[in-house]
């Protein structure tokens, strides 16, 4: 958790972590409000990430989606990876550190409501526990549309923010309970290679790229594709593209060519015509959408 200003209660987060992204929603609740989320992010912590907590001012829970360290909750540690989830109360006595050289990756979602620690437990993490899942490539893309709901202003942000969070609350509680029954590594290779895409669709071109960044190959990823979604690979990438540049029109305006670019179409036209054939409208129409701002 990094700085974010003496105004903001720094003391929520800690400093030793680089390329952060944060959202802030609701740091001081009413009496009797429902659980829902506070503030979150993702971090990537320094070689040096380590931090030692007494207590806390909220319920939390955090995923390791690469790196690895341990964590002590209330005087027991168990070490992180790549799919640890743990929760910490209030009053956990917490303390984290990285492995300098696989530095941590992780999100993190800070709960209210006074029913939060009940709610985590029914998850299958209650504060002080930690549960490793060897299927958790979904978690990433789930942690990532919180922190882009948190990040959008308006006055359904929270309200948004608690539809995610309770989606990602049940995903971990399916994910769990799935483990007990038994692994599907394919399942676990096709949401590795959809979380690759999600979040690298800007860079990512061609269907060879996207195998070699998954580690497969080509017809390997065409199948796991055909077995587990509703389109193919490289639709899935298209898909996923035209939702960043509708994102990025709606929210900064500018030239269409400019979105073209920052999503990897050299030809404008190319990109338009991709673009309505996903949104069923021009990008240029999308423009009249834009934030005020």
């Amino acid at each position: 958790m990094d700085k974010v200003g003496r105004k903001q209660r720094p003391e929520l987060l800690s400093q030793q972590v680089t390329g952060a992204r944060y959202f802030f929603l609701n740091l001081a609740p009413t009496r009797g409000a429902r659980v829902g989320p506070a503030l979150g992010g993702r971090e990537l912590c320094n070689p040096d990430y380590r931090i030692i907590r007494a207590t806390y001012a909220y319920d939390g829970l955090e995923y390791v989606a690469e790196g690895a360290g341990w964590v002590e909750l209330d005087g027991r540690r168990h070490p992180l990876g790549s799919g640890a989830v743990f929760a910490y109360g209030r009053a956990t006595r917490c303390e984290i550190q990285t492995d300098p050289a696989r530095p941590l990756v992780k999100y993190f979602v800070c709960l209210t409501g006074g029913a939060a620690a009940k709610r985590l437990a029914r998850a299958g993490v209650a504060p002080g526990t930690l549960q490793l899942l060897t299927a958790h490539a979904e978690l990433r893309g789930l942690f990532e549309e919180l922190i882009h709901e948190g990040q959008r202003p308006g006055r359904l942000a929270l309200e948004l923010c608690a539809v995610r969070l309770e989606l990602l609350l049940l995903k971990i509680e399916e994910h769990i309970r799935a483990g007990a029954r038994g692994e599907d590594p394919a399942r676990e290779r096709f949401l590795r290679c959809k979380a690759l895409i999600e979040e690298r669709a800007e860079k990512l071109v061609t269907l060879e790229e996207i195998a070699a960044a998954a580690g497969l190959e080509v017809s390997s990823v065409c199948r796991l594709f055909r077995r587990y979604h509703d389109c193919s690979p490289y639709q899935h990438l298209l898909r996923r593209k035209m939702t960043l540049a509708a994102e990025h029109l709606v929210e900064n305006g500018g030239l269409v060519k400019e979105a073209a670019q920052r999503i990897g179409f050299a030809d404008p036209y190319h990109f338009s015509r991709c673009f309505k054939a996903v949104h069923g409208v021009a990008p240029r129409d999308l423009l009249r959408y834009r934030r005020p701002g």
